[in-house]
């Protein structure tokens, strides 16, 4: 790390202030490099075009592409210089020639710089068509470059296409451009392209430096940083940034004269907004806010800084190196972790989310400051994604879930303060604790008022409205049938040895408990199994089952059954699906009564939908019940 001042005395010989008129030259034209050696941040351009000329491999045509202040044009004129003021014809040329010193006067009668959103009719392109014949007066080679060419219109360019194609030899063109998209692929395939790549921060700092010392200014690393993160990749932004801030200073930059120039916010402001954001403290991110705001921070910069540090939280978070930062200083890459940690990668997720529809709102919007501070307020009432997304997904896998992630009284977190009251008597009797969650979660007995059916329900599948969590299936019993599912030391597990005289459909029927609820749901639908010598089982659905028969046969359910089917056995079984023309297995207990039709789905959507309970998970989660599926028809009579 250098030291966070440093200042020289100006060195006239490398700090001209004068131009080529005698008046004062900008920065960003006084530092314009004047051969490769200077071009900052593109060094694989720079062999490319050195070894073409050393290997007399000159193209008739280039094409220079890239993001604004990155030195296309720059090194279109480099170019330039190195094929009409090398001596030996080999790139190496003295800037201090005549022929150099014109081109970069712009004043060499053989380089013609045109621009192109100011010719770009088809009348200029017949001009320069007319003038390519004509040979260079002193140079080896007559050179257009045409900067921002994508603005020819498509009669210039189709008019520019032969002379493109087969220029005379002397003719050499440098076409520069922001935007190749706009330029007919006629145009694209009889050039030689090169991708300029935003310059590295650290590469624009070097510069910024070096522009301080030959300027005798004094200057902060750490503003000087500000203004290269700032400047996006542009070396052009950053010097025409670090220009404007050194009138402002006269001659001395520090950390607060960059941020109340530019009207931004200081790093460790945003810190404390991230803070008040993950301790969900609405009240003190709006005080935050309206300091920064009285201090005179621009709104639309505070919320595009806050994008930048939340993003760089997220890098962070996710694994990410120091060198993908990009707002937030290196030194705060450990806090950056800590409060992503904290916070959650879902529910970072969905913090920036909110906070780019809230600039998007705000570019259109004259009351900028007003968006904000519903953006901020909006993402302290974020709920935990990331704890819901991680029970979820426990849920799905039919594991326990952590203690950490298990309420001390089930539903209590999950409703708002609004219906806490209204559900008081029903959450006070339910039990303390929520049990252990085994291959599906008993959620009917903890319910104060049961929901009574014809049907015994299986399965809710919930559908959640939100892209950062994933989808919900919380499966619920009777109390006769819940203390069926669960394995007692009575019932053999599918690991176990099986009977002799057991046959194919009875360890079917025993074995798929083991397995995922809403895939047992699907099995359990079997009606035969014909065992064949040769080792294989034809498993047979019955009518009007198509949708179980095609769940079962997918690939990693059919891996799953298959498995355990094989421990069970203690040898291996080919398996194959059918449908058949057989009616529903009935249920085995002679006790039963007789089967009664099955509930019409909506009937049992809005009979669920209308408990208390559900009604408030589904409102918080904000979720539908989108489908019940029913594991058992048959009602078993009373005791």
């Amino acid at each position: 790390m250098t030291d966070s001042t440093q200042s020289v005395e100006i060195d006239p010989s490398t700090n001209p202030l004068q131009g080529f008129d005698g008046k004062y030259t900008v920065v960003a034209r006084r530092y314009r490099p004047k051969d490769f050696t200077e071009l900052v941040g593109q060094q694989t351009i720079v062999q490319a075009l050195t070894t073409a000329i050393q290997t007399n491999r000159v193209g008739h045509a280039y094409l220079f592409t890239g993001a604004r202040g990155v030195g296309k044009t720059s090194s279109a004129r480099i170019f330039a210089k190195a094929l009409n003021a090398s001596a030996d014809g080999s790139g190496h040329f003295d800037a201090s020639s005549d022929v150099a010193q014109a081109i970069d006067a712009g004043e060499d009668m053989d380089v013609l710089e045109i621009d192109g959103a100011s010719n770009r009719g088809i009348d200029e392109i017949r001009q320069l068509r007319a003038n390519v014949a004509v040979r260079p007066s002193r140079s080896p080679y007559k050179i257009y470059i045409i900067d921002e060419v994508h603005m020819l219109t498509g009669a210039a360019f189709n008019a520019l296409l032969k002379t493109l194609e087969e220029p005379p030899a002397h003719v050499k063109f440098i076409f520069c451009t922001t935007d190749p998209e706009k330029i007919p692929i006629t145009v694209l395939s009889r050039c030689q392209r090169f991708d300029f790549a935003p310059v590295k921060s650290v590469q624009i700092l070097e510069r910024l430096q070096f522009i301080c010392r030959s300027e005798g200014a004094t200057a902060e690393e750490d503003a000087l940083q500000l203004i290269a993160r700032r400047a996006a990749g542009s070396m052009r932004d950053s010097q025409s940034l670090l220009e404007q801030i050194l009138s402002f200073s006269s001659g001395k930059i520090t950390t607060e004269t960059v941020h109340a120039m530019l009207g931004t916010a200081d790093e460790s402001r945003l810190a404390l907004i991230a803070d008040a954001m993950i301790a969900r403290d609405a009240a003190s991110i709006l005080s935050l806010v309206d300091l920064a705001l009285n201090e005179g921070v621009d709104a639309g910069q505070l919320g595009e800084q806050l994008l930048g540090y939340l993003r760089d939280m997220m890098a962070i978070g996710v694994g990410g190196s120091t060198d993908l930062l990009r707002t937030a200083n290196i030194a705060r890459a450990a806090e950056l972790s800590s409060s992503a940690k904290a916070w959650g990668t879902m529910t970072l997720l969905s913090a920036i989310q909110l906070l780019d529809e809230a600039l998007v709102k705000m570019r259109h919007s004259t009351q900028s400051r007003i968006l904000l501070e519903v953006a901020v307020v909006q993402i302290c009432h974020l709920q935990d994604l990331q704890s819901l997304a991680d029970l979820l997904r426990a849920l799905q896998a039919g594991k326990s879930p952590p203690a950490s992630m298990m309420p001390s009284r089930p539903m209590a977190a999950l409703v708002s303060p609004d219906e806490k009251k209204k559900l008081e008597p029903e959450v006070a009797a339910m039990p303390a604790t929520m049990p252990a969650a085994k291959e599906n979660i008993d959620v009917a007995p903890q319910l104060a008022t049961p929901i009574q059916s014809d049907v015994a329900p299986s399965t809710f599948k919930v559908r959640i409205d939100n892209p950062h969590v994933e989808s919900a299936k919380i499966t619920q019993f009777p109390d006769a049938q819940a203390t069926a599912a669960q394995p007692s030391a009575e019932q053999p597990s599918a690991a176990q040895a099986t009977n002799q005289n057991e046959q194919p459909i009875d360890i079917w029927l025993r074995t798929i408990k083991s397995l995922d609820g809403y895939v047992a749901d699907c099995a359990s639908m079997v009606v035969r199994i014909d065992a064949l010598a040769n080792g294989t089982w034809n498993i047979l659905f019955p009518v009007g089952s198509d949708f179980a028969m095609d769940v079962c046969s997918q690939a990693e359910h059919r891996k799953a059954i298959e498995a355990t089917v094989h421990s069970a056995m203690n040898r291996p079984i080919v398996m194959s699906f059918q449908s058949s023309s057989l009616s529903p297995r009935p249920t085995a207990d002679a006790t039963q009564q007789p089967i009664k039709a099955v509930v019409p789905q909506p009937h049992l959507i809005r009979k669920y939908a209308e408990h208390p309970m559900v009604k408030s998970l589904l409102k918080t989660i904000d979720g539908e019940i989108v489908r019940v599926d029913p594991a058992v028809i048959a009602t078993t009579s009373a005791p």
